[in-house]
């Protein structure tokens, strides 16, 4: 099973623009956030700010400063789903899954927007889905 879990926008300033964001979707910045990740749910989806060191904005549509975002699918097995997605098309990029199972892979999609698979510890998997512990933090 594959869920998408998390729409991530690259920034400078995580928390200015989670900020940002908390404003315009009249939706709290989780407790949790802070300067390495910030993230505020809307419905299932969570929209997460990351810093990237000399961040460059895009300038749409000046392919010179491309859209800058990935996405993070949770899975309940990764192995499974790694051999699915590569066979579909996917390169991947970098693993950082830990020995006990847990983390993620970054792969890029065929035209080379990255996303990530994870499987995060806590997460149980229901008939509707992952179940988070503490998402609402």
């Amino acid at each position: 099973m594959i869920r998408l879990t998390d729409f991530i926008i690259d920034c400078p300033d995580t928390m200015k623009l989670a900020a940002f964001y908390s404003e315009v979707t009249g939706l709290p910045v989780k407790e949790s956030s802070n300067e390495n990740w910030a993230g505020i749910l809307v419905g299932d989806i969570e929209l997460a700010f990351t810093p990237v060191q000399d961040y460059r904005a895009p300038r749409w549509p000046d392919s010179e400063h491309p859209k800058q975002f990935h996405l993070d699918f949770e899975v309940d097995d990764i192995e499974a789903e790694q051999r699915r997605v590569l066979a579909l098309g996917a390169t991947l990029m970098r693993d950082c899954v830990r020995p006990d199972g847990y983390g993620f892979r970054v792969y890029a999609d065929p035209v080379g927007h990255p996303f990530c698979l994870c499987r995060n510890k806590g997460v149980v998997w229901s008939d509707q889905g992952p179940v988070w512990p503490n998402r609402g933090q």
